[in-house]
């Protein structure tokens, strides 16, 4: 009896227990959707509406462009603005390095003519250590017989030559008067220092430019041009002829 009691009593037990957990779990509503659908496409227009520089994304954002690079970018929006040419980026940066090549080698050129004065136009030319029948890197210049090297080239005909003999011709009237102290490697700069005479020093600035400029420019100098030229190593001859 007492055994029967037990089970009726577990039985109602468990029926309770379960009817408890079946009232806490949740009911959850699923809603339904029922609103109309609109599809969306591509406007026709899409590449054009879409060219500006924000959309630009081959640029690294807060990149600073400088000067030149602000000026090619206009050069290249004008060109493709009125005439229809799209420049490549690749070939925009390639003009961009190019322009500033030229101006590194002009900057460096600029800077040899500052330093190098006169014999800038001797840094860039040919070198001519030797020419027959004198070494210009002798020493003792006022041995050589310029003179008759002189009339030498003049019945050759070769005026650009004697050009150069009447310029080595006064740096040794100069180192026999004393004004100058010679020596091979000096430049026409260190002569002109070296000059205390205010006029001796105007006629050989005037000389050794026309040295540079007929010599190492090698310019192809006629009769008439070398007598013109001639003029002014004629000035500082007379000039040296005054010195005692």
């Amino acid at each position: 009896m007492n055994k029967q009691l037990h089970n009726i009593l577990s039985f109602f037990i468990l029926l309770w227990a379960f009817s408890n957990l079946s009232a806490q779990e949740e009911v959850v509503e699923i809603a339904i959707d029922s609103s109309a659908i609109t599809i969306q496409g591509f406007h026709d227009d899409l590449s054009e509406r879409y060219t500006g520089d924000e959309f630009v994304y081959d640029k690294a954002e807060g990149e600073a462009e400088n000067l030149l690079a602000r000026a090619l970018n206009w050069i290249f929006k004008g060109l493709q603005s009125i005439f229809g040419i799209d420049v490549n980026p690749h070939v925009a940066k390639m003009v961009e390095n190019i322009i500033y090549i030229l101006l590194i080698c002009f900057a460096v050129y600029i800077l040899v003519r500052i330093l190098a004065g006169k014999d800038a136009v001797s840094f860039f030319g040919k070198k001519n250590t030797v020419v027959a029948p004198i070494n210009i890197s002798e020493e003792h210049i006022e041995s050589i017989d310029l003179d008759e090297l002189i009339s030498n080239a003049l019945a050759e005909r070769n005026f650009r030559l004697a050009i150069r003999y009447m310029y080595l011709k006064a740096l040794q009237e100069l180192t026999i008067k004393n004004v100058i102290d010679y020596h091979f490697e000096k430049t026409n700069t260190d002569y002109y220092r070296e000059i205390a005479d205010v006029t001796i020093k105007q006629y050989y600035n005037k000389i050794s430019y026309l040295y540079d400029y007929i010599w190492y420019g090698e310019f192809d100098l006629d009769e008439t041009g070398y007598e013109k030229a001639k003029k002014s190593f004629d000035q500082l001859q007379t000039k040296l002829n005054t010195i005692g």
